[in-house]
């Protein structure tokens, strides 16, 4: 493994993360491209040994074969968290790492904010404002006592955890191997999900997507969750069957669905998600914040100091698992 690896950066601006890169590891060569075309003659070209990269233009045309084909790194180490974008791969060829945990504060602020959006009912007061109408007999919801199931609890699971806990929920969860973890008090293995929907008043999705949970809420999933329950998808597009979503809540089942992530991205105008009520839908931005893109990189640069000293790599994805 060499000392001074050449790295090419692949996203949309790579010129700040080159500078730093330069500060934090001078000597080393490394070069920037910010586009999905041309990616295969540059690696041809420059033949790095490493390779840190964003889906900065979606999953849909991401170079998938460039990276993996014969002249692609040893080394991918993904910017955000999924990796559904370069499965499969072949883990005796070439290391996938990604930057979980990076994002998990982030995106348990959107969770709490998309729940008490619909807890406290803010499209209810927008509309009485609009029409200058004072009800005096409206009522919040609180979150105190209530229970909330996690369906994944990595790092981004475990964020949404800690932060319940402030409210006063009951937490359960489920992992693909059981274990106790901080801040949940029941922690279930996946296929204990069909008991668990009915118990919870808000249900986080935060799992890959791997082969075993593509199409994991489905009709049978959402019609077994109370028919107040929240819903919020911070997961892959593809975990949640949006056709069913759609469907299940024409019939007026479930208080509200959040949904940062889709089965298609950009989600396609017309969707009929897009006229749905009670339905929160943001572009796939609830790890995106000003500065996340150089803090995924700075957990890199930790890393490549491991590669440097012929350290493990932490963050190493298993293909199998996906993640």
């Amino acid at each position: 493994m060499t000392n001074a690896p050449r790295i090419l950066v692949h996203t949309s601006d790579p010129a700040p993360m080159l500078e730093r890169l330069a500060e934090a590891a001078p000597g080393i060569e490394a070069r920037g491209h910010d586009g999905y075309d041309g990616l295969d003659v540059v690696l041809d070209d420059f033949r790095p040994d490493i390779v840190y990269s964003v889906a900065f233009h979606g999953r849909t045309d991401y170079p998938r074969e460039a990276l993996l084909g014969a002249h692609g790194p040893r080394w991918i180490a993904v910017g955000g968290a999924g990796v559904d974008h370069l499965t499969p791969w072949d883990a005796q060829a070439v290391t996938v790492s990604n930057a979980a945990g990076v994002a998990a504060p982030m995106i348990a602020e959107y969770v709490f904010g998309s729940v008490l959006h619909f807890t406290l009912d803010i499209d209810g007061m927008a509309t009485d404002r609009t029409a200058r109408h004072w009800d005096s007999t409206r009522l919040m919801t609180p979150l105190q006592g209530k229970t909330l199931l996690i369906v994944g609890l990595g790092h981004t699971g475990q964020a949404v955890a800690a932060r319940a806990k402030a409210f006063g929920l009951n937490v359960i969860g489920t992992r693909a191997r059981p274990k106790p973890t901080e801040n949940v008090d029941e922690v279930h293995p996946a296929d204990a999900l069909p008991d668990l929907w009915g118990k919870a008043d808000i249900v986080v999705l935060s799992v890959p997507l791997v082969s075993g949970t593509r199409g994991l809420v489905n009709a049978r999933s959402l019609v077994a969750m109370k028919p107040d329950a929240i819903l919020v998808d911070v997961s892959r597009g593809g975990v949640l069957d949006g056709a069913a979503l759609v469907n299940t809540m024409r019939t007026g089942h479930l208080r509200g669905a959040a949904l940062d992530v889709f089965e298609t991205e950009p989600l396609p105008g017309d969707h009929p998600l897009w006229g749905l009520d009670r339905v929160i839908l943001s572009p796939h931005c609830s790890a995106v914040w000003e500065g996340w893109a150089m803090r995924s990189f700075e957990l890199f640069l930790d890393n490549l100091g491991h590669w440097r000293r012929g350290e493990p790599l932490f963050n190493v994805v298993d293909p199998e698992r996906g993640y």
